[in-house]
């Protein structure tokens, strides 16, 4: 049995120096066992496809989720794991595509449920380029909505554009929203954001960083900006997390909340007139940070504040 590590914290050392191989997570080894069934050589949009179809088919544990893309469904999250596993040795990138090493076959070599897997697979999905792009589309028509190959892909399928064109989530109501992201991967919570027609994604948090991949500010502002989400951070609205530590029971959550109230809303009437015209504009602003229950979260009382100093002349929905 190989020795192993974290992934991204040690780099893959040969068997003969007798050094560690990073620990993948599962969704990990199915990657490079994908990759190594295809012959450890794949082209980068071909992938994204057969990943995406190896995930709807995979009967276990959820691997990957994905948002509706340029190109079809896409995972930012695969994409971060690829990039770890580029750094730790164990596969390599260029223009052509994405490549094992010799290293990552080592280490796929372990994984036999996910390899025998992924052979069974590749073997049932044998088109590649535009005919694998449009049977991703057909498979689950939703992904295709941001496509822009879509309608040159499919002209002869008006079946398959009208699909994908009522999978097409309702034109954007002005109005307000909020959403945590505790217990959501990036691409869930992204979905759940274009499905609602969000248009701008305001964080009030007060530092914007998180351990759980996709949302500190700069990853969470690329995605968002890559499907048309304007991502405003608006750090004058949090809460001190120090505070938070010492919130144990429903009771201490009152009565940091109803300081928030007395105290800190009152001084953030500049913030408040900031959201209130992006909504008055046109847009569909979302107050995000981290709780799921809004109950348990300040953006619930800055959503009270905005409809009580608005006339309530918008609803706050809580996604």
């Amino acid at each position: 049995m190989i020795k192993q590590t974290l992934i991204g914290l040690s780099a893959p050392m040969s068997l003969k120096t007798a050094r560690p191989y990073p620990r993948l997570f599962v969704r990990q080894r199915h990657l490079l066992a994908l990759l190594e069934a295809l012959g450890g050589h794949a082209k980068n949009t071909d992938f994204q496809k057969l990943l995406f179809l190896y995930c709807m088919e995979w009967k276990g544990e959820k691997i990957y989720d994905f948002v509706p893309y340029n190109y079809g469904p896409f995972s930012f999250t695969s994409c971060a794991d690829r990039r770890k596993l580029n750094f730790a040795g164990l596969t390599s990138e260029d223009e052509n595509g994405w490549r094992m090493t010799e290293e990552g076959r080592e280490v796929v070599a372990e994984s036999k449920h996910e390899m025998d897997y992924a052979k069974t697979f590749v073997g049932r999905h044998i088109a590649r380029g535009e005919r694998l792009i449009e049977i991703t589309y057909k498979a689950s028509p939703y992904y295709a909505t941001r496509s822009k190959i879509a309608t040159d892909l499919l002209t002869n399928d008006c079946h398959v554009l009208s699909l994908i064109e009522e999978s097409k989530p309702p034109a954007t109501i002005q109005g307000l929203a909020t959403i945590g992201y505790e217990g959501k991967t990036l691409e869930q919570y992204l979905n759940i954001l274009i499905l609602d027609g969000v248009t701008v994604l305001c964080d009030v948090r007060l530092n914007p960083i998180s351990r759980k991949y996709g949302f500190s500010k700069k990853t969470l502002s690329i995605a968002c900006n890559e499907l048309g989400i304007r991502y405003e951070h608006v750090p004058e609205l949090g809460i001190d997390s120090a505070k938070r530590k010492l919130l144990v029971s429903r009771a201490d959550y009152v009565s940091l909340f109803d300081e928030y109230d007395r105290l800190q809303l009152p001084r953030r009437t500049e913030e408040l007139h900031r959201i209130a015209d992006w909504i008055s504009q046109g847009e569909r602003v979302a107050l995000t940070c981290y709780e799921h229950s809004a109950c348990d979260c300040h953006r619930w009382r800055v959503a009270n504040a905005l409809l009580e100093s608005n006339g309530k002349r918008f609803e706050a929905v809580h996604l």
